[in-house]
């Protein structure tokens, strides 16, 4: 998955998006203005030439300053020249600015990434590390998800959005038997969905192999089976629909894809045609100001926008195909 404002690339992670190398890894922050950090949301040329990849993050620190965002790239290796005068290019208000370059020892980076972050409340499921393990509450679902290799641990806003509007639907009586999670990260909002339909047959997706590797360690983790059969989650390594399986288990009555904006508009017809009619799709990775582009290109597709829960500048869209 590519980066957005708020998310690390490749990670659910805020602040600490991989796994270092054995001696730590390198952080260069740089001031930027939020559009600019909508820009790198979509697309990231300028560091595509550098081995291994950096991973970008975008957050808001003072939301009483709307436009003034901050930009943190990570890198194994200590960065040289050429890697910050790329990375100066992607914020080019921040033009005169002294990039601060930080290094990450490995030790930082278990322990921040663990026990600082606090467990996630979304509807009735708590999220959380190895550290919270005995904090989850009575009455509700808890999910372990380890700080880790894939987005999604519930601590990003389109994350936690998902899950509850997936608590919402089932709080109306809705009920769904055949579901898609396309990009699926960590594999939650998978889990989530069978936990609460758990007579379905689900399918987790992700274009990442890494991503469905975390998932499978996760469903083992949380008790999860692994599967075909109803009350099972089978994965797939998939890019958007491109898998046999994904094509052979369709039409399905609920698809969740917490993706990218641009993305979820190029998959739209085909997310149409794996849908049944009356079918609900839930759609999330995309900033406030996208929201209606997204909208409006299912709307071509014959869905109507049903409901949506809004989260800072992610909202969380569900949408419903009309029966014809």
């Amino acid at each position: 998955m590519s980066a957005r404002p708020g998310e690390p690339k490749g990670d659910g992670i805020t602040g600490f998006p991989f796994a270092p190398a054995r001696e730590g890894s390198w952080k260069v922050t740089l001031p930027c203005t939020k559009a600019e950090a909508e820009r790198i949301a979509e697309d990231i040329p300028e560091l595509a030439p550098f081995d291994p990849q950096p991973t970008v993050m975008t957050s808001e620190p003072d939301p009483e300053r709307p436009d003034d965002w901050q930009l943190d790239v990570y890198v194994e290796d200590e960065p040289d020249k050429a890697l910050l005068t790329a990375i100066a290019a992607l914020a080019p208000s921040a033009a005169g600015a002294k990039p601060v370059v930080t290094h990450i020892p490995e030790e930082d980076w278990v322990t921040l990434s663990q026990s600082g972050l606090e467990p996630i409340r979304a509807g009735r499921f708590f999220v959380h590390t190895p550290y919270n393990a005995d904090r989850v509450p009575d009455g509700m679902t808890g999910f372990l998800i380890d700080a880790g290799r894939a987005f999604g641990t519930g601590h990003h806003e389109t994350t936690t959005g998902c899950l509850m509007m997936l608590d919402k639907l089932r709080q109306s009586g809705l009920r769904f038997d055949d579901i898609a999670d396309i990009g699926t990260g960590t594999g939650l909002l998978a889990f989530a969905a069978r936990a609460l339909w758990p007579a379905a047959k689900t399918i987790a997706s992700d274009i990442d192999p890494v991503s469905i590797e975390v998932t499978a360690e996760n469903a083992a983790v949380n008790a999860i089976p692994t599967g075909r059969g109803r009350g099972q989650v089978e994965l797939a390594v998939a890019a958007g629909m491109d898998h046999r399986r994904l094509k052979a288990r369709a039409p399905y009555d609920l698809l969740i894809a917490n993706i990218l904006a641009g993305p979820l508009i190029e998959l739209a017809p085909v997310f149409a045609d794996a849908v049944l009619p009356g079918g609900t799709i839930i759609l999330a990775g995309l900033l406030d100001s996208q929201a209606e582009a997204v909208a409006q290109a299912y709307r071509r597709q014959g869905f109507y926008l049903a409901d949506r829960i809004v989260r800072g500048d992610w909202p969380t869209l569900r949408l419903v195909k009309r029966r014809r």
